[in-house]
């Protein structure tokens, strides 16, 4: 990390000239914005398509035009074993066994398909733990879950209250929140990044404290993955479930997937069985009895979507080329910038919601408007006419998320000076 900061376009220009990483940026189509490139930091909500993208799914639909259903077992990439071309290269960027995970469906069909096996309610243990404030995704999901199992969300659902200021949960709070319900949880259930703040958890002590509870303990992943280096495997989580259109790049409703922890490879657990899902060496004898393929792939439902796998197998040799390690290096960097021009140039203008140690969020810095929502609208409006795209969420948080393979950090001086333009009226 640089030793000092400067708001200036040399220093700026010569911090991204300099970056090991710069080339990435050239694979990547960049929405333009009045005849030039716009100032793009929506990775959280959408990442930028990949131009090796077109080429790759153009490619299935000339097997599917020449081949049809030979495609399955024909062409360079056959479409039987399609998930698996994606497995080591994913297992890689979240920190798993490749036997751990699996691309499949998206990220709230696999939520509840975890659930069925995981969330395991009794009498006397049947409560989930969400945060506060969890994204509508996970909430739904949860209440809709302790419903059908005959419980009642106003005793079963326990949500975690922030107990920092702008919003954020500590540790200790967790940690608190299990010592007084943690006899009750079967389920606490957590994300990797929280969507509105932008903290990032700590998936392995979060774990520790779970299991020692005796509680299940599960991930949402959607704003971790493909931003910081996940160690899921190391981290002792019984599951985790992410979608891949944010920072892994793979187009908008993009597959999603999963991951199991390998100690519940083979276990014996109830699940919604489909006929993907069955070991793969006897799936094609068509027999009435369900015997799951052993680790994550036991939990597929459906063959694989080719078309939907082909924009991220592109996006993940991307991360492979680049490495996770260089990725958060460089997004230390710039998350550090722009969080030093918000507090140096910027600050009787915005605040930071996001926590400022580094090890507790990743890309994205959550931004508040001095003044409230109504100013707070007026930016983002502003922003988004100058062709500075970040994103909006209620009830007054503007996301800013410098994605480490396209952002720049001339990028993020372009977001200050347009703020300060903004703020001189």
């Amino acid at each position: 990390m640089p030793a000092s900061f400067e708001a200036t376009p040399d220093w700026a220009n010569a911090q991204d000239a300099a970056d090991p990483l710069r080339a990435f940026r050239d694979e990547f189509l960049i929405p333009p914005h009045e005849g030039r490139d716009s100032t793009y930091f929506c990775g959280n909500s959408l990442g930028l398509q990949p131009r090796a993208v077109r080429e790759a799914v153009n490619a299935e639909l000339d097997y599917w035009g020449e081949l049809g259903v030979e495609g399955h077992f024909k062409g360079r990439l056959p479409w039987m074993d399609y998930h698996e071309f994606v497995r080591d290269d994913l297992a890689a960027v979240v920190g798993a066994k490749p036997v751990e995970v699996v691309a499949m469906n998206t990220l709230g069909v696999n939520l509840h398909l975890m659930m069925v096996s995981f969330y395991r309610p009794t009498a006397e243990r049947p409560a989930i733990l969400i945060e506060g404030g969890a994204f509508p995704t996970d909430r739904y999901a949860v209440e809709s879950q302790i419903r059908f199992h005959g419980f009642d969300p106003a005793s079963a659902l326990i949500e975690l209250q922030p107990d920092e200021p702008n919003g954020t949960t500590s540790l200790a709070a967790i940690e608190r929140a299990l010592a007084k319900h943690g006899s009750r949880i079967a389920l606490l259930l957590l994300p990797g990044v929280q969507y509105r703040t932008g903290q990032a958890f700590d998936l392995e002590a979060i774990t520790a404290l779970g299991h020692k509870h005796g509680c299940t303990v599960g991930f949402d992943l959607a704003h971790a993955v493909g931003n910081l280096p996940l160690q899921l495997h190391d981290s002792g989580a019984d599951f985790a479930i992410w979608c891949s259109y944010k920072y892994l790049n793979s187009g908008p409703g993009a597959i999603g997937g999963a991951f199991v922890h390998e100690r519940h490879a083979q276990a014996v657990l109830p699940r919604f069985a489909g006929w993907w899902g069955h070991d793969k060496a006897t799936r094609f004898q068509m027999g009435p009895e369900f015997a799951p393929t052993a680790g994550a792939d036991g939990w597929q439902l459906s063959n694989p979507p080719i078309l939907a796998l082909a924009p991220l197998r592109v996006s993940l040799q991307v991360f492979r080329r680049a490495g996770m390690s260089a990725l958060r290096e460089k997004s230390l960097q710039l998350t550090g910038y722009l969080e030093w021009l918000v507090q140096t140039q910027l600050a009787n203008v915005l605040q930071v919601v996001t926590p400022a140690e580094p090890q507790r969020r990743g890309a994205q810095l959550s931004i508040r408007v001095i003044g409230g929502r109504e100013h707070g609208r007026a930016l983002f409006d502003y922003l988004m006419d100058h062709g500075i795209i970040g994103d909006w969420r209620e009830p007054d948080v503007i996301r800013i998320s410098p994605a480490p393979l396209y952002n720049r950090f001339a990028d993020c001086l372009a977001f200050a000076e347009a703020v300060r333009a903004w703020s001189r009226g």
